[in-house]
């Protein structure tokens, strides 16, 4: 059922409840620049050099023009090929460095970068490179090639704020910019903030009363919420876009897979609070453990959730390196923040990693068997071999942590390598997998980052172990990087899925290292990482936004206030449920199929076989959390993607964040949001509380805080004019408390319980409400 002709009547109360709130930033960051006192190849000119120069004079050996290299030191000092007596830069002297007399060249013939190719330096860039030449152009490592170092944290400028290392660093940041930090944030907000970042749910209206009167503290509360299951269930949203979770195969039938008990383990595994380096060794190599238990061969299912595809008259060779290319890209992405995949078919034009690099790291992968479709098309056994079965008994004693409702038996895809022999492993031309060049290649790793220890055994337990040594640049700070984006919605590195040169800058290098080694030292623990984070002044701050701070900070890099930003599409469903009763509050299990427009997957699938049509699942099922949504890779659910949910097809780091009328028409007729009005409004109107106190505990329910007197009187005479309506058209009022599949209940007024309904609307579509503020 959808709510019809009502635009006006809501936008009239939006509008009342949105005069007052905190506005967005919006725009670039301040482009006005100032010539440093010293000038840094790292922060300064690398860039420049990666966006205009690197495609012709970088990595790519293949791609490189007239011989002139400019991404490494003796490249760059060179004599030219063409003109010997030339360099491309003199050290202290722009005047006779051929780089800078081509960048300031108005010949056309002359001029670099040449005309054709739409790109062009500014003059301040032409003027930082002229400085940073005259300077003695000393050139510096990536910064993220260079393992981190925990500096000291700097002495706490700001008066009567906070001492945590964290806001040392950050507001030695927000002062140098002219900042000052914003005020805390008053209770409520803090708490709502705290609630959904830990737990992914709104906090309670007992937890809202007894934290804003003073009975329980902020640790407290970090601690409350780091210790509840649905903290498994927020951080495996995180990591299920990571390890690219489906349930169904993808490519041509996309049929349903059991993957499912894998997702059980992540959530069972952050709840545990397993320290990272062993939740991803488990992950990636966990079959190669001596002796391994079926929990760690469970866990391997990380390395097999890509697509697979189904189809018999493939060719199986072709598919076998798609699902190796896809195992190595993922461990890239995750571990090294490295777009690796740039090299499958050439050199890195930008970063110093080889095709040859890229197929060194490929040759760990590359022993796994891939047998394809157990039984062909249609078969009835769901998964590719090797498989382990998660059988009943297992549920009850060593797998205690799966959630095995329905059958005594599910088969999950893992990792086993074969035990006798070596695939070889050779360049591929191009990438293609029918192309191999060239001598086997040693499993090896980029030496760029860090040269592979010969004494670690060369197979996917040696990699992870390479990726967690003390000394490794990349792994704890992409990590962390991780769990800072997800609470304040930017990573301290903007690009958390490149961090090479054509990734952006770290915004705060030198606390990003501090947290690096700092989780690291505390036994890579990673409610500490997040406790650590959400103790901050940094986090606790209001969201408002001051004059002099957007003019100054319209991106709010330098985080002197809370950035506003709505929640993910899974936990939107989350909120809506949780905070009108609905949500059934189980862990783990198989997915469930909530409401869905009919007829999407019948038409992707063109009617091929019983198990491409959508069946609705009824009951409990339908308020489940949406972590649990069914996928369908080729159409995954609708009410997720209109709110930029990943359409898991391949390892994702970060999501998008647009704003389209799409979400506005989504959350005014989504059944599961009219229902759940309904479902709250019948039970505050059946406890006998008057429409004043209905409203004020919707409100608390719904926005996390108490309403203000305006508020109260908005809503009211809303509650009235809806009141007024049905009164006179009670058969429309009875129709309204049809929504949903939820019981209703019986009404002898109804027009009562659907005006109360439709102020429950209102206040889901309130900007706030989806909104951590």
């Amino acid at each position: 059922m959808q709510v019809k002709n009502r635009f006006y009547a809501y936008s009239g109360i939006l509008f009342l409840l949105f005069v007052g709130a905190t506005m967005h930033g919006c725009g670039d960051v301040d482009t006005r620049e100032e010539m440093p006192d010293q000038v840094s190849f790292n922060f300064h000119i690398r860039p420049i050099l990666s966006d205009n120069c690197f495609a012709c004079h970088g990595p790519d050996a293949n791609k490189r023009e007239a011989g002139l290299r400019l991404d490494t030191e003796e490249g760059a000092y060179a004599a030219l090929k063409e003109n010997p007596d030339k360099h491309a830069i003199v050290p202290g002297k722009p005047g006779e460095s051929m780089l800078f007399a081509r960048i300031s060249s108005e010949e056309a013939s002359e001029m670099m970068p040449p005309p054709e190719s739409n790109l062009k330096l500014s003059d301040f860039d032409k003027q930082l490179i002229r400085k940073w030449i005259q300077q003695g152009a000393e050139y510096q490592p990536h910064w993220a090639f260079v393992p981190p170092q925990k500096q000291a944290a700097p002495e706490n400028g700001h008066p009567g704020w906070s001492d945590h290392p964290v806001d040392r660093f950050v507001f030695t940041k927000m002062r140098a910019n002219g900042l000052q930090p914003n005020p805390e944030a008053d209770k409520a907000h803090q708490l709502k903030r705290l609630s959904l970042d830990i737990t992914g749910l709104p906090p309670s209206p007992e937890e809202v009363r007894s934290f804003v009167e003073g009975q329980r503290s902020w640790e407290e509360m970090v601690d409350l919420y780091l210790s509840k299951p649905t903290y498994g269930e927020k951080m495996a949203l995180l990591w299920l876009d990571i390890a690219r979770y489906s349930d169904s195969f993808g490519y041509q039938n996309d049929n349903i897979r059991t993957q499912w008990p894998y997702r059980d383990w992540v959530i069972h595994a952050f709840n545990k609070n397993l320290s990272y380096d062993t939740f991803l060794t488990w992950q990636l190599a966990g079959d190669l453990l001596p002796n391994p238990t079926k929990e760690q061969l469970l866990a391997t299912a990380f390395n097999r959730n890509h697509k697979i595809t189904e189809e018999e008259g493939v060719i199986h060779e072709e598919y076998r390196v798609e699902y190796v290319l896809d195992k190595t890209n993922t461990f890239s992405k995750v571990t090294l923040g490295i777009t690796m995949e740039c090299a499958q078919c050439h050199d890195h034009k930008y970063d110093p990693v080889s095709q040859k690099d890229y197929f060194s790291l490929y040759a760990f992968f590359n022993n796994t068997p891939e047998k394809g479709f157990e039984g062909g098309a249609g078969s009835p056994v769901r998964a590719k071999t090797p498989l382990i079965w998660v059988e009943e008994e297992d549920t009850q004693d060593i797998l205690s942590f799966v959630n095995h409702p329905d059958t005594a038996r599910v088969a999950v895809s893992i990792m086993q390598d074969l035990p006798d022999s070596i695939r070889p492993t050779r360049v591929l031309d191009r990438g293609l997998y029918d192309a191999p060049t060239g001598e086997p290649l040693l499993a090896s790793t980029p030496a760029v980052i860090k040269p592979f220890d010969g004494d670690l055994p060369r197979n996917r337990l040696g990699l992870v172990q390479w990726a967690l040594a003390p000394d490794h640049p990349l792994t704890s700070r992409v990590f962390v990087n991780l769990i800072w984006q997800e609470i304040f919605g930017a990573g301290l590195v903007p690009s958390a899925g490149d961090f090479g040169m054509q990734g952006k800058l770290p915004t705060h290098p030198e606390l990003l290292d501090w947290l690096a080694v700092d989780f690291r030292e505390n036994g890579w623990d990673i409610k500490q990482l997040i406790k650590r984070i959400v103790t901050s002044a940094t986090y606790r701050q209001s969201a408002v936004i001051a004059p002099d701070h957007l003019e100054k900070d319209p991106e709010n890099v330098y985080l002197a206030r809370y950035p506003r930003k709505r929640l993910h599409a899974e936990l939107i469903r989350d909120f809506v449920l949780a905070s009108s009763g609905l949500l059934v509050p189980e862990i783990g299990g198989p997915s469930v199929k909530p409401y869905q427009p009919e007829g999407l997957w019948e038409a992707s699938s063109s009617g091929r076989g019983e198990l491409n049509i959508y069946r609705q699942d009824k009951g409990n099922k339908l308020y489940r959390r949406g972590i649990y949504t069914f996928i369908k890779l080729t159409l995954p659910p609708p009410a997720l993607l209109i709110f930029d949910g990943s359409n898991r097809d391949i390892c994702q780091v970060s999501r998008n964040r647009t704003n389209t009328p799409l979400q506005a028409l989504a959350l005014l007729n989504d059944p599961m949001v009219l229902e759940a009005s309904r479902v709250l409004a019948e039970n505050l109107t059946q406890s006998g509380d008057s429409p004043e106190d209905a409203i004020e505990e919707a409100f608390v329910r719904v926005l996390c805080r108490f309403p203000n007197q305006a508020e109260k009187e908005a809503l009211l005479a809303f509650f009235q004019e809806e009141l007024e309506r049905y009164s006179d058209d009670r058969a429309a009022a009875t129709e309204l408390l049809t929504a949903g599949e939820y019981p209703s209940q019986v009404h002898e007024t109804p027009e009562r319980p659907a005006a109360l309904m439709q102020v429950i609307v209102a206040l889901y579509n309130l900007e706030e409400t989806l909104t951590k503020t």
